[in-house]
């Protein structure tokens, strides 16, 4: 064996073993395994659920208000957006109740206390003129009604700058769709995520949301097709890619996933810990 594999796949073993946290969504990790090495001080991790149904996995920062990272499994798309579903919040931060689904906003008198405290809610985007929504699972990558549903909550998007977010990474998403519509011939895990700066959303002068400093995305598809492109085959069974959340210079760098890592690696400081691994060695399906 390989004994680099050897060693990913030891440790994934053992990360599997002890994270029961996301245990009721785990499927929606490759090899059900959560990148592994992620620390931090308020970190919750969120089985997202909507119409009785477990739809991704979400690592939320709550004292940040931000998700570091959504897990989800891709599928094959027309790439439409859904217009008539309302924002949401996820009562599952300040409750115990981790059977609830993901809840409507407005805010209302009957919303749980302390929602404010735990996350996001729409207020705190109303003056953030420059940024807006960007979700880390997107609709586009879904087909179900259900399922692009699911990703209009406020615990699965960041802000991000409306320059990069038209110019760069819609533009990212659809391209990462229209490859796996075409070459994935089996399940393909995605993991998207964020790098943090110091960088705050205010709301009554009190920091409010985390601005992401980059934006990455990693998928995993061990079943694709061998006889595509030369220029796509290579990028299979996995690959990533990672943006600047800026104004300018926001362009896409498509690179390997260790590449990847190394690059989170060099740009995640605080108190928060990058992912050693953002998933098990992926390999070909029934490869060793």
């Amino acid at each position: 064996k390989d004994p680099v594999f050897v060693l990913l796949y030891s440790s994934c073993v053992t990360i599997a073993s002890v994270s029961n946290s996301f245990k009721d969504c785990s499927h929606f990790f490759y090899m059900q395994t959560p990148p592994a090495g992620m620390k931090g001080t308020n970190l919750r991790r969120v089985c997202q659920k909507y119409a009785d149904k477990q739809r991704y996995a979400t690592l939320y920062d709550s004292s940040r208000h931000l998700p570091l990272y959504s897990a989800y499994i891709f599928k094959k798309s027309d790439g439409k957006r859904r217009m008539d579903t309302p924002w949401m919040y996820e009562p599952q931060l300040v409750s115990d109740d981790e059977s609830g689904n993901m809840r409507a906003l407005p805010l209302t008198e009957d919303t749980p206390p302390l929602i404010e405290d735990s996350q996001a809610v729409l207020e705190d985007y109303t003056d953030a003129v420059e940024y807006r929504r960007g979700p880390l699972n997107p609709d586009l990558h879904q087909s179900q009604p259900d399922d692009k549903s699911s990703t209009y909550t406020l615990t699965n998007v960041v802000p991000l700058i409306t320059t990069f977010l038209d110019a760069s990474w819609n533009p990212y998403l659809d391209i990462i769709r229209r490859r796996l519509n075409n070459f994935c011939h089996g399940t393909s895990f995605v993991v998207t995520g964020v790098t943090v700066s110091g960088g705050t959303l205010k709301r009554d002068n009190k920091d409010r949301l985390a601005i992401p400093k980059h934006l990455w995305l990693a998928y995993c598809c061990p079943r694709f097709d061998h006889n595509s492109p030369y220029e796509v085959r290579f990028m299979f069974p996995s690959y990533g890619g990672y943006a600047l959340n800026e104004q300018t210079d926001h362009s896409v760098v498509e690179v390997p996933l260790k590449t990847l890592e190394i690059f989170l690696k060099s740009h995640t400081h605080d108190q928060l810990a990058p992912p050693k691994e953002i998933m098990c060695k992926c390999t070909l399906k029934g490869a060793h």
